[in-house]
């Protein structure tokens, strides 16, 4: 499946034969013409953006677009058909198959034979599988096209190495508010009417766009639908007209993994109100609160450990708490155990020990425990010196006998640094306690 631009002149309505006057959605009829004229964009597309100094250099290699939705990532790759006079062809991944992907190849092939390159645009590339991503790599190698590719999602992730390596990943950046603002003053110019929104309103409007330009002309359409004469909208008014555009999430994808990170680092930094409105996220845009509840287990064992024993109690309390209680009273059991992990004290020591003791376990393979720990339960096994020595730490007079446990041929490892913070102040003071007994007991 695909669709073809004009290199110049009119639009696609007035190529298809349609009258001016036939209605368009607002975000076709503010469809940048150039590229001078896409806004929020600026490091690609500003004096010095990466997308400017290519086009000034007349060399356009393949590309990947990477971004979230409506940040003009096919009406850019359009318009740089234009500015190098490529035949713009437009492809779908949801769409197309293997025999749809020849079918292109072989048309670009033939156009390149009549002296007319192509850029072959490819909306959702992420969703080829692994053989037909592997597809483009001779026809970009050759130049029958030059691929500009567009996906939501994380390229070192969802994309082959191989094609990553013949295209350069451009980011395409969530419209801020300024550029939201200025699609809305367009719009108000191209409408020849204002917004019917006060202050605060337009504001709210501006965020629940959430970077996406193609949202944000969608709410005022919206808007302008709902309006009688004379009507203009508070903020109240305005949130009960659209109903809230839902959160721009996917629990799969990027923005899972991204807002679990920053809850998770907001916690390991101490900073119980990010962690708060990162939890609130989260939980606004329907994430799963067990997954959440395990997350937040997880930053007990990893982050605080012992510095606050207390700490994986109560997560797994807040855990039980949302499978006892379920929702929403639940999610107020685990925003407390976020609020008290994220106030703990922190310490990976623990976590640190563990790696630490794994490495020097593989790496020294399966080496016997000195025999004087080792149980006896044979003949033989006494006779071989199992068990002989082994001092009973409850007989002497401070419970610590000092003796080896690590094995003959493995010296004394120290996996465990407690650092001085928290309980593990006091776990420190016990460590060197037994350290001392333990020099004084070997004499040395």
């Amino acid at each position: 499946m695909t669709t073809r631009a004009k290199q110049s002149g009119p639009n696609l309505f007035t190529a298809a034969g349609l009258d001016k006057a036939t209605p368009r959605p607002l975000a076709d009829k503010l469809r940048p013409q150039k590229l001078s004229e896409v806004v929020g964009q600026d490091h690609l597309l500003g004096t010095d953006g990466i997308l400017t100094r290519m086009l000034a250099s007349r060399s356009l290699g393949s590309l990947i677009f990477w971004g979230p939705p409506g940040t003009g990532k096919t009406t850019v790759a359009r318009l740089l058909a234009l500015e190098t006079d490529l035949q713009f062809e437009q492809i779908s991944a949801i769409f197309t198959g293997v025999a749809d992907l020849k079918k292109v190849f072989e048309q670009a092939r033939a156009r390149r034979e009549a002296g007319q390159g192509t850029l072959l645009f490819v909306d959702e590339i992420h969703r080829f599988n692994r053989a037909q991503q592997d597809s483009f790599l001779p026809v970009m190698e050759d130049g029958t096209i030059t691929l500009v590719g567009a996906t939501t999602e994380n390229p070192s992730f969802e994309l082959n190495a191989p094609l990553l390596s013949r295209a350069r990943v451009l980011v395409f950046r969530s419209l801020d508010a300024d550029a939201v603002g200025k699609l809305l003053a367009r719009a108000e110019e191209i409408e020849g009417k204002p917004l019917p929104l006060d202050d605060n309103a337009r504001n709210s409007l501006i965020r629940m766009a959430d970077g996406d330009g193609r949202a944000s002309l969608t709410l005022a359409e919206e808007v302008w639908r709902a309006a009688r004469p004379g009507e203009v909208f508070d903020e109240a008014a305005l949130q009960e007209i659209v109903q809230r555009r839902a959160p721009i999430y996917d629990k799969g994808q990027d923005g899972h993994y991204n807002l679990i990170s920053a809850l998770h680092k907001s916690v390991r930094g101490s900073d119980p109100d990010a962690a708060l409105y990162y939890l609130a996220r989260m939980f606004d845009a329907g994430e799963d609160p067990l997954y959440i509840a395990r997350r937040v287990v997880r930053m007990a064992v990893e982050d605080i450990g012992l510095a606050d024993p207390q700490a994986l109690v109560i997560c797994n309390a807040a855990k039980d708490a949302y499978d006892f209680l379920g929702s929403p009273e639940g999610e107020l059991a685990i925003a407390q155990a976020v609020l008290y992990v994220a106030t703990a004290p922190k310490s990976n020591a623990a976590y640190m020990a563990y790696g630490a003791a794994m490495r020097t376990a593989k790496q020294h393979g399966s080496l016997l425990p000195p025999k004087h720990i080792l149980n006896a339960p044979t003949r033989l096994m006494k006779d071989e010196g199992y068990g002989r020595g082994y001092a009973y730490d409850h007989d002497t007079a401070e419970a610590f006998s000092g003796q080896n446990y690590f094995p003959d041929a493995l010296p004394r490892q120290t996996f465990y640094d407690p650092p001085e913070r928290g309980f593990e102040r006091e776990i420190r003071k016990r460590l060197d306690y037994w350290a001392k007994l333990r020099k004084d007991k070997s004499g040395g």
